[in-house]
């Protein structure tokens, strides 16, 4: 397929930054539907003006519907886009983004996704969709998927649909929540994960992080303790991963400690613990759930992290943690390639 998209490059240069574009808009209709076209130039930086012209030339073809709520895609659409998904992916050369860093990062697998989650929502969708169809290959019935909160979770959440082969799946928080938005909590999310996948789920409710008193006290609870025991058996783990002093600023970290993760150069946070370039643990957030030995025994270990502010973070916790798979965005592959 290489050869030929070289040879459609020399023959037609103009054609594949056409079928790119009209792709992206396609996509972007997709996952916002029903959007309209102002929301769209917003959604995928291309001009007003060129999204009318291209919005104009899908219609005709009977690839988007237009409304007075907005535009929305056909059956035939999604059938292009699912048909073009493969060649796409090599065409705009993510296949060559995944190669090289699957090799840089020592991945066993890897997923990239067009775009910068910083700049479009839409992004995030992608990345999100991307770990469903990833799960749906390799889930097996009556496991259990410990998923941890957060905007990319939430993501994931949103875009999962039921599991063929996954069949009363359990979906636990892995660890408690920070007090953050509601629809961002790991609670939230696995309730939401489960209604779509048509699998059961279980609830943590303890806030995080804890004082060393009020953990020894919780930890005793029958109800937590069971709920414990379920996440640290996990099958499948879903997890983000955050920008040090971002996390620490979400939890309201005390002054003191946010020095000292200052001092020691923190850059990524996950599962409650702070590491820093390379991938040295700097700080650990006293937290129940799933901790970072907990993982060892996992079979799946998914990480679902993008946008170019977090390609730092993202090489800084694959120096040391579980590297069994990688969905990110182009942004961030491209940043981590370059340092």
């Amino acid at each position: 397929m290489r050869a030929l998209l070289d040879l459609q490059k020399k023959l037609f240069p103009d054609l594949l930054d056409i079928m790119q574009q009209r792709y992206v808009i396609l996509q972007s209709i997709d996952l916002l539907q029903p959007i309209g076209r102002r929301g769209l130039a917003d959604n995928t930086g291309i001009t007003e003006r060129i999204v009318r012209g291209e919005v104009d030339f899908l219609h005709d073809q009977g690839l988007i519907d237009v409304t007075s709520k907005g535009m929305q895609i056909t059956k035939e659409g999604k059938l292009v886009i699912e048909q073009l998904a493969d060649f796409m992916h090599e065409a705009m050369g993510l296949s060559v983004l995944e190669r090289q860093l699957k090799e840089k990062l020592q991945l066993n697998a890897i997923m990239v996704v067009p775009g910068n989650s910083d700049s479009h929502d839409w992004v995030k969708q992608e990345m999100g969709k991307a770990c469903v169809t990833y799960l749906k290959k390799r889930i097996k019935s009556a496991q259990t998927v410990a998923v941890t909160g957060g905007t990319t979770m939430a993501a994931v959440a949103e875009m999962m649909v039921p599991l063929d082969d996954g069949a009363d799946c359990l979906f636990i928080p892995a660890r408690g929540g920070i007090g953050e938005k509601e629809e961002n909590q790991a609670n939230t999310i696995v309730a939401k994960m489960a209604r779509k996948a048509r699998g059961d789920y279980r609830l943590l409710y303890v806030p995080d992080p804890l004082s060393e008193t009020a953990y020894q006290t919780i930890i005793k609870e029958p109800a937590v303790n069971e709920t414990l025991q379920r996440v640290k058996s996990a099958s499948v783990v879903l997890h983000g991963i955050g920008d040090a002093m971002t996390m620490a600023r979400r939890r309201k970290t005390p002054e003191d400690v946010t020095a000292q993760l200052k001092e020691n150069h923190a850059v990524s946070e996950a599962f409650g613990y702070y590491f820093d370039g390379n991938g040295n643990v700097v700080h650990k957030v006293r937290t129940i759930g799933i901790q970072l030995d907990d993982l060892d025994s996992v079979d799946q270990v998914i990480t679902v992290a993008g946008g170019h502010s977090k390609a730092n973070a993202i090489a800084s916790y694959f120096n040391k943690g579980k590297r069994d798979m990688l969905i990110t965005d182009e942004a961030a592959a491209e940043e981590i390639l370059k340092m």
